[in-house]
């Protein structure tokens, strides 16, 4: 490929940063991607994998990569299938799990939202529909801290579960072990810090809007860290390939964004 393309706006990572993202995936491959016999592979290893990140941070539809590449659309959705699951794995160090979020969380300041990644309406699974935003997709809770850094990131729940759902298990764990947490309306009732609700009899008071604008302010840093995230367009925008295969694309970009912080 081009020299151009290798800019990490495009693919997410830097040139050095794919150097080590194909390192990784070159030790865990079950046998060499190019054997030197046979039938050669349309795409090299470095292409393939680029292929792959285009999709996840462009979230482009296969037959524009199909062209950029000089390959068939076929070619590329055989190569997303394949190597998705690949990055997943070579990343999964750098993905924070439960314990490693409790020891970053204790004692300080938390601050937790709900997202959801969309995706399209798929008949047979009318459970994603998230009335709360209007169309369908999986959720997550995402906890971080003042200074916009993500601490964790939830695995993706069906989008009609509630932002207190989704609050079970290893997210409450995390956030029981904070200083303190601040959250938005959808947390009321769950103990945290959250914005003063309009009663349904009056106006929220002078006091209170002040109160609500305190708390919005102090929440910046957890809303610009999801838009962040978000930057990886197959999380922002339809994903459109099988239902079945969201976990390990969630969890192939959710690692990259994390590897790629390693290198700052």
């Amino acid at each position: 490929m081009e020299e151009p393309l290798r800019y990490h706006r495009t693919f997410g990572l830097d040139a050095g940063q794919l150097d080590e993202l194909e390192a990784r995936i070159e030790d865990i491959l079950p046998e060499p991607w190019d054997k030197g016999t046979g039938r050669p592979k349309s795409l090299s290893l470095r292409e393939a994998i680029m292929v792959t990140l285009l999709y996840k941070r462009q979230n482009m539809i296969e037959e524009v990569i199909a062209d950029l590449f000089g390959v068939s659309q076929g070619t590329v959705s055989e190569i997303i299938t394949e190597f998705t699951p690949l990055i997943a794995q070579a990343t999964e160090e750098f993905r924070p799990d439960a314990e490693e979020a409790k020891q970053v969380t204790r004692g300080r300041l938390a601050l937790v939202d709900g997202t959801l990644w969309p995706c399209w309406s798929w008949e047979l699974a009318p459970e994603m529909w998230a009335g709360k935003y209007k169309t369908t997709g999986h959720g997550s809770l995402i906890i971080g801290d003042e200074f916009g850094n993500v601490i964790f990131v939830s695995d993706p729940a069906p989008g009609c579960d509630h932002d207190m759902k989704k609050l079970e298990g290893e997210v409450k764990e995390i956030l029981d072990l904070a200083g303190s947490v601040i959250a938005d309306k959808g947390f009321q009732g769950s103990g945290y810090v959250t914005p003063a609700k309009k009663p349904r009899h009056r106006e929220l008071y002078a006091r209170e809007h002040e109160y609500n604008n305190q708390i919005s302010s102090i929440r910046v840093p957890i809303e610009r860290a999801v838009a962040h995230l978000k930057t990886w367009k197959i999380l922002f925008t339809d994903y459109r390939r099988p239902l079945r295969t969201f976990l390990d694309s969630f969890r192939a970009v959710i690692g990259l964004y994390f590897f790629e912080l390693s290198f700052r």
